[in-house]
């Protein structure tokens, strides 16, 4: 009786070891393979970096729109040129205050 057990024992150990063996053959396959991959498609650069990656493109354009909008107004409605000047300069002076004001997403 033990003898029966202990073959049946070695036979489902034999049994695992193969099935062990195949699925690790399996995954370095898997490994190799994706390795391949990784090694021939591009990297992209995902992340943005710098004071604009705060905002998305669509904050950006609005800001870069609204500064050009007001300027324009600025520059049709005022009519003394020192005037105009010094007002451009005080909106791109304030122009960060008002952003981090109106689109900081801090709570």
């Amino acid at each position: 009786m033990s003898r029966e057990r202990a073959r049946r024992r070695a036979e489902r150990e034999a049994e695992q070891a193969r099935e062990r063996a195949v699925r690790q053959r399996r995954v370095a396959r898997r490994q190799r393979r994706r390795a391949v991959v990784r090694r021939l498609t591009p990297r992209l650069r995902r992340g943005r970096s710098g004071r604009l990656a705060r905002h998305t493109r669509g904050e950006r354009a609005a800001i870069v729109l609204l500064t050009g909008a007001t300027l324009i107004l600025i520059w049709t409605f005022v009519d003394n040129l020192a005037l105009r000047v010094a007002l451009i300069v005080l909106l791109l002076l304030v122009l960060p205050a008002i952003v981090v004001i109106a689109l900081d997403r801090r709570t």
